[in-house]
């Protein structure tokens, strides 16, 4: 989880950076849809990897998923670690339980 926090920290000081320096500058530039579009990409390429790809395909599809998301969530000020405590809320319950519970 260091290297998640860490990352969580790049990215916010890689925000305000200028544009053609920055990767995530970029992104915050362009907006919340490409960000959300962006790791909507992400999500697909992971899948695919998942059921065509390989091992190594699937490690780093997975990677560029949850850089992603730690993007979006920035960009929407949710902290990672309040989606960590979600998951630490919903431990041990079960899934389908959980999902009962929200009517889904």
């Amino acid at each position: 989880m260091d290297t998640l926090a860490r990352l969580e920290r790049t990215i916010a000081q890689r925000r305000s950076a200028a544009d053609e320096s920055s990767y995530v500058a970029t992104l915050k530039a362009r907006g919340l849809p490409v960000m959300a579009r962006k790791l909507g990409e992400e999500g697909v390429e992971t899948v695919i990897a998942a059921l065509s790809g390989t091992r190594e395909e699937l490690v780093g599809e997975s990677a560029d998923l949850l850089f992603h998301l730690l993007v979006l969530l920035a960009e929407k000020d949710v902290p990672f670690g309040e989606v960590l405590a979600e998951l630490e809320r919903r431990e041990g319950t079960s899934g389908l339980a959980e999902k009962a519970a929200r009517g889904a």
